[in-house]
């Protein structure tokens, strides 16, 4: 991560420029496959830690196939693949180690992945039911949170743009959540993103508590600003809750410190190396054991920051829709999307409030003002009118 005050960052390149765009685009197209071959492994007696190893290992392979020219450009995973089931909220990635997790059939599966390109990260995430199809949709209080999540995601991509206000934008998407029986996970943070690094100075928070709201700063969204928006919608109280899963996911800080244990350097010198500023998961490393033993220390001292796994109460289902947009002078460009049929998907619910159906109705795309007529066509125009008037 760039440090603050760092004065590369202020003149760094932004999607003013069409190669950052591409950048940014041709990470999206990786992780837009990469989603969509994840979610078709997702059967039923599927193991968890098989489909976030497919995701990781597609992920390296199809970045590896470009700008192959380019030897000291860094590619890969920007954020590992998770698959977090029913009240699972987030951050799910097992090891080896762990015990087997296996889906079954009507579990509600979040699957949540990124990819970079030289530092421009394209993020993804999207929610499927296994074995649900449009001959045999979900239903129910799944069906509500999910159609939840889908309309609030929708809503948020149209409020993604110059000029929009971060505070207003999260309680929009509570108050859609709400229509449906459901609520926003509360503290779940979307950022503007920048190469190789998040910006906090500008972020968005689901359903901030009284406290999280006085702490957090108030911003607008700007042209050329790139955002990772992550929409996560519950249908119980959207607490996000610690349970016995291990935390497996991590992300280097700007903290120093000197280690104590050679096992904490050992591990943390790799770290250095081989992930420099992306998140990682203690699956990438050849020894996990050592590894698992090597974080305790660098948490601790917090030099790496832990991506903890969350989660409702049992018997609650969770809904998350994530994507990447740019905002572009013709409006916000959603270049990541997660491979989510509606028709799948059948709530007894539909959304009254006639504000958000207005915004749900709108185009994310700028309308084109309409040419004025040139000076020679104007004479011909008018006295056309006064002969209608004779």
């Amino acid at each position: 991560m760039a440090e603050k005050g760092d004065e590369s960052s202020e003149e760094e390149a932004t999607i003013s420029e069409d190669v950052v765009v591409t950048k940014y685009q041709m990470a999206a197209e990786i992780a837009n496959r990469v989603i969509k071959a994840v979610a078709s492994a997702c059967l039923d007696g599927a193991v968890v830690l098989d489909l976030c190893e497919i995701g990781d290992k597609m992920i390296l392979e199809e970045t590896q196939k470009v700008f192959k020219k380019e030897k000291e450009m860094k590619k890969g995973i920007a954020f590992p693949t998770c698959v977090s089931v029913n009240n699972c909220i987030c951050n799910f990635s097992p090891l080896r180690s762990d015990p087997p997790v296996k889906l079954k059939t009507e579990d509600v599966v979040k699957i949540d992945l990124g990819v970079h390109i030289d530092g421009y990260c394209a993020i993804v995430g999207s929610t499927i039911v296994v074995g649900c199809t449009k001959d045999n949709p979900v239903t129910g209080k799944k069906a509500d949170v999910i159609q939840a999540a889908y309309i609030a995601s929708e809503i948020a991509h149209r409020m993604l743009k110059p000029g929009g206000e971060n505070f207003l934008l999260s309680d929009t998407i509570q108050k859609a959540a709400v229509q449906f029986k459901c609520t926003s996970v509360e503290g779940i943070v979307s950022y503007c993103m920048k190469r190789n690094r998040f910006d906090e100075e500008k972020t968005i928070m689901l359903n901030p508590s009284d406290i999280l709201r006085k702490e957090l700063k108030k911003c607008e969204f700007e042209l050329y600003e790139a955002y990772c928006m992550d929409v996560i919608v519950s249908t119980g109280e959207g607490k996000p809750k610690h349970q016995d899963a291990r935390t497996t996911v991590f992300k280097r800080t700007d903290e120093v410190y000197n280690l104590k244990m050679k096992a904490s350097r050992a591990f943390y010198s790799e770290v250095t190396s081989k992930f420099d500023v992306m998140p990682f998961t203690l699956r990438a490393f050849d020894e996990e054991g050592k590894a698992r033993m090597g974080v305790v220390e660098c948490v601790t001292h917090k030099l790496l920051d832990p991506f903890d796994v969350l989660y409702d109460k049992e018997g609650e289902f969770v809904a998350q829709f994530k994507f990447t947009v740019l905002l572009m002078p013709n409006g916000p460009l959603r270049i990541t999307s997660g491979p989510f049929d509606p028709d799948t998907v059948k709530s007894s619910v539909q959304l009254e409030d006639p504000e958000l159906k207005a915004l749900l109705s709108s185009s994310t795309k700028k309308a084109k003002k309409k040419k004025k007529a040139k000076a020679s066509e104007t004479p011909k125009e008018n006295g056309a009118a006064e002969d209608t008037k004779k």
